[in-house]
Parts: C-alpha cells; sequence; structure tokens
C-alpha cells in the first residue's frame, strides 16, 4: 500500500493542476465528500460538497483560453494539526494575446486526510481573477445588480 501523499504535496499538485488545465486529475485530489467554499467570492457561490460538484465546478472553465497561468509566491504553512496547511501564494497569469500580465494573492486553508482534500477555505481575490479572464466590467456589473435587489 502506497503512503499517502502529504497536505503540502497536494496543494501543490492542485495548483499546477489547475494552471495547467489538467481538470480531471484536479477533481481526482478531493475526497468523494468534501467541503470546499470561496469566502470572499463577491457573487456567493455555494459550497462544493462532493467530487461531482468539484466536476460540474471545473467544468465551467474553457478548453481553451488566451491565459497561461502559474502559481508564484508559495508559502506553504504547515500547523500543528497534520491534516491542515495554509497556503499563501498568488497565480501569476499572462494574456498571450496582449501581452498583459496579472498576478492575484490567494490563501487556500486545507484539511487532507488520507491523501484527499476533505475541506478548504479559498480566499481568492475574485476580482483580480475576473480582471485577468477580462471579465471584471462583467462580475462588476452582476455585483451590482444582485445588491439592488437586495436594497
Amino acid at each position: 500500500m502506497s503512503t499517502p501523499r502529504k497536505p503540502r504535496d497536494v496543494f501543490l499538485a492542485l495548483v499546477n493542476g489547475i494552471c495547467d488545465g489538467r481538470f480531471d486529475d484536479v477533481v481526482e485530489l478531493y475526497a468523494e465528500k468534501a467541503d470546499i467554499s470561496h469566502p470572499f467570492d463577491p457573487l456567493h457561490g455555494k459550497r462544493l460538497t462532493s467530487r461531482a460538484e468539484l466536476a460540474e465546478h471545473f467544468s465551467r472553465r474553457p478548453a481553451r483560453s488566451a491565459l497561461t497561468a502559474r502559481p508564484s509566491n508559495i508559502n506553504v504553512i504547515e500547523t500543528t494539526d497534520p491534516e491542515v496547511i495554509v497556503a499563501e501564494f498568488a497565480y501569476a497569469v499572462t494574456n498571450l494575446e496582449t501581452g498583459k500580465t496579472f498576478s492575484y494573492p490567494c490563501i487556500f486553508v486545507m484539511r487532507v486526510r488520507d491523501g484527499e482534500i476533505v475541506e478548504s477555505r479559498d480566499y481568492v481575490d475574485h476580482l483580480g481573477s475576473a480582471e485577468a479572464r477580462g471579465g471584471l466590467a462583467g462580475l462588476l456589473l452582476e455585483i451590482g445588480k444582485r445588491r439592488s435587489r437586495n436594497e
């Protein structure tokens, strides 16, 4: 029986898999039942609680993109709980059509059990991410619509 991956290794496989577009591999990093949230999501997306929901989440990404990304400035902090890490990093993004570069910071607080992600709080700069993908104006418009409905 092989030794399960350590939390740091699972995190690195996750962010590199996302950047490489290997979403089928990324989904397999999660436990069948998991609890994944994005607390800073300005659209208040729902928690993802299963591998099937994560597969659906990642399937919404375009198969081809003018963007390349890589994780940068990675700092993985191990905690007193051997299952839990705090990972500070940024996604460094380049638009291949314009040459424009972006970087947006993230902090993931992850619990990895038996080599699988069972819980993660992904604190992402969603505005920076939207800007990198060319969707900032649309995101701000949607935020405005939702807030005006709630007033």
